[in-house]
């Protein structure tokens, strides 16, 4: 039976990492599309595990990594995802995994 990501360790969450973007590498290079967005996604979700949800700090503005330019403001946490408002958007509620999630300010 396959563990939960909250039941591995650091370092099953890393090798757990490795594989997934590994075969969203070779789902990319064979051009299955769908197949690589859901290994992308599996690892930015293992990569969350890794985080302490207490860097996230609410009603502070983050850059989403891989989209750049857009900033997401954190209204409150709830587990492993961050939720709040892109910002410049259509101000609808998403979340967004914590790993998504970088500091827009210096030394952090």
């Amino acid at each position: 039976m396959e563990k939960s990501y909250a039941q591995m360790s650091e370092q099953e969450l890393r090798e757990e990492i490795a594989k997934l973007k590994e075969k969203a590498r070779k789902a990319e290079q064979l051009g299955i599309v769908n197949e690589f967005a859901v290994y992308e996604r599996k690892a930015i979700m293992a990569a969350s595990y890794l985080m302490d949800p207490k860097s996230i700090e609410k009603g502070e503005i983050y850059r989403i990594d891989g989209a750049p330019g857009e900033f997401f403001k954190v209204e409150y946490l709830k587990g492993r995802f961050a939720w709040g408002y892109r910002l410049g958007g259509e101000q609808f509620e998403e979340a967004l995994p914590i790993a998504l999630l970088q500091p827009t300010k210096v030394g952090k």
